[in-house]
C-alpha cells in the first residue's frame, strides 16, 4: 500500500513537467506531498482530500526550474508503473486542486520537455 501512495503521488507530479536545469527537488520531496493523494486517485470520487490538494501545491511551488520539474515528472512516472490509478481523476487533479498547467497527468507522459 506504502508503494502505491508513492505513485499517485508521483502521478501528480507529472503536471510539472520541464526539461534542464539543476535540480534541488527529490523524488522522496515528491512522494511526500503527493503520499495524501495515493488512495484518492485509486479509488476516489469527486473532489480531491484538502491534504491531497495541500501537497499537490506545495510541490508545485517547490518545483520552480526546469530540471525540479523534470525531475518531480521522472518520480511520478516511475512510481505510476507499480500501481493503478484512474487516470480521469488524476487528469482533473491539477484543475480539482487550483493549480493551473497544461501538463497531462499520464503514466506515458514525456519528462524530456
Amino acid at each position: 500500500m506504502k508503494s502505491s501512495l508513492v505513485t499517485f503521488v508521483a502521478l501528480v507530479l507529472i503536471i510539472l513537467v520541464a526539461s534542464k536545469s539543476e535540480a534541488a527537488i527529490s523524488c522522496s520531496d515528491v512522494i511526500k506531498n503527493l503520499k495524501p493523494c495515493v488512495s484518492y486517485l485509486v479509488s476516489g470520487s469527486g473532489q480531491p482530500p484538502a491534504a491531497c490538494c495541500s501537497g499537490a501545491k506545495a510541490l508545485a511551488s517547490a518545483t520552480s526550474t526546469s530540471e525540479d520539474k523534470k525531475t518531480a515528472c521522472n518520480c511520478i512516472k516511475s512510481t505510476t508503473k507499480s500501481i493503478k490509478i484512474n487516470s480521469q481523476l488524476a487528469q482533473a487533479l491539477p484543475g480539482n486542486c487550483g493549480i493551473n498547467t497544461p501538463i497531462n497527468i499520464s503514466p506515458n507522459a514525456d519528462c524530456s520537455k
